[in-house]
């Protein structure tokens, strides 16, 4: 069965996330006077992505309120337990205001978009919040190239669980083998879509590699000839 459709990881993707996070704390915390608590800058940064991917990861595993895992980056980061739903949202908030101001597509996201848009039907699946996801990709420009955009935060699921990739495959009205699934998390994103029958295929940015199971591309100008090629029945990937 061939692929119809592309389902799209957004955050380190298409998305520059990394980048944004970095440029948007930085100034953010400049702004607030918080950099005196740290031996430089970039330990403050290193601290708060530590943060960032221990609450992401709970969240994904156990679920619960989106809202929630943002408060309880912003107590852990400032060491301050005591600090109220009111305080750690406006705290972030503000971080929000830097972070937006940096916000940028990768340089090979929109010319694949376009390139793949007459070919195959596209739609977002994420492990965020449509809140934080729907404004996102209408400030960038390209909400638009998506059929629908379904988040963990309101799926009450979150990748890698297969749940999570069946009820985007629903959305689309198309079997998981229909569909492949681009993103940059080699077990979150390829491995998940690969478990649950979707054509993973990892977005391996910085060139790690080490999985040769998995359909790795390092740059999405790859993705069209791959998907035309599909390699999952038994042909070698020239992606690897």
């Amino acid at each position: 069965m061939s692929i119809r459709a592309v389902l799209w990881d957004v955050d380190d993707t298409i998305f520059d996330y990394a980048t944004a996070d970095r440029a948007g704390m930085s100034a953010h915390l400049t702004a607030e006077g918080l950099l005196d608590g740290f031996d430089s800058v970039d330990q403050a940064l290193a601290r708060w992505a530590e943060l960032t991917e221990l609450h992401w990861r709970r969240f994904e595993i156990e679920g619960g309120d989106f809202q929630d895992q943002r408060r309880a980056r912003v107590r852990d980061f400032l060491g301050a337990p005591e600090l109220t739903a009111a305080g750690a949202d406006d705290w972030f908030d503000r971080y929000v205001v830097h972070y937006q101001a940096a916000w940028e597509l990768f340089p090979d996201a929109l010319p694949v978009l376009d390139l793949l848009a007459d070919e195959y039907r596209h739609a977002v699946l994420s492990n965020s919040s449509i809140h934080a996801q729907e404004p996102k990709l209408r400030a960038l420009g390209v909400r638009d190239r998506f059929e629908a955009v379904l988040c963990a935060a309101e799926l009450g699921v979150a990748k890698p669980a297969p749940e999570a990739f069946h009820a985007a495959c629903t959305a689309l009205g198309l079997a998981p083998e229909e569909i492949a699934y681009v993103g940059d998390q080699p077990d979150t994103d390829a491995r998940g879509a690969v478990e649950a029958g979707l054509l993973g295929i990892w977005l391996d940015r910085a060139d790690t590699g080490g999985r040769p199971e998995l359909q790795r591309i390092t740059d999405l100008r790859q993705l069209p000839a791959l998907l035309r090629g599909d390699t999952r029945f038994g042909a070698p990937s020239t992606f690897r």
